[in-house]
């Protein structure tokens, strides 16, 4: 599956996944940065939520494009 761009802010970055069940969101806060996953109970691997924060935007992207591709499953 791919993931895309579906919305994009000066604070957020959101992309679904081709199948509607997943998104993968990154938020510039106040003090930090925050990558959460969500995954509606529909998708193949279940319903999930996992969030982390960081300190840096550099590690915050590469966990997006990191569960960009663990999360990017065939049905």
């Amino acid at each position: 599956m791919s993931w895309t761009e579906v919305r994009r802010d000066d604070r957020i970055v959101e992309w679904e996944r081709s199948d509607g069940h997943a998104t993968i969101r990154l938020r510039r806060g106040p003090n930090a940065w925050h990558v959460r996953v969500d995954r509606l109970y529909q998708s193949a691997e279940g319903r999930g939520y996992e969030g982390e924060r960081f300190e840096s935007e550099s590690e915050a992207r590469e966990t997006a494009e990191a569960w960009k591709d663990e999360y990017d499953v065939e049905n």
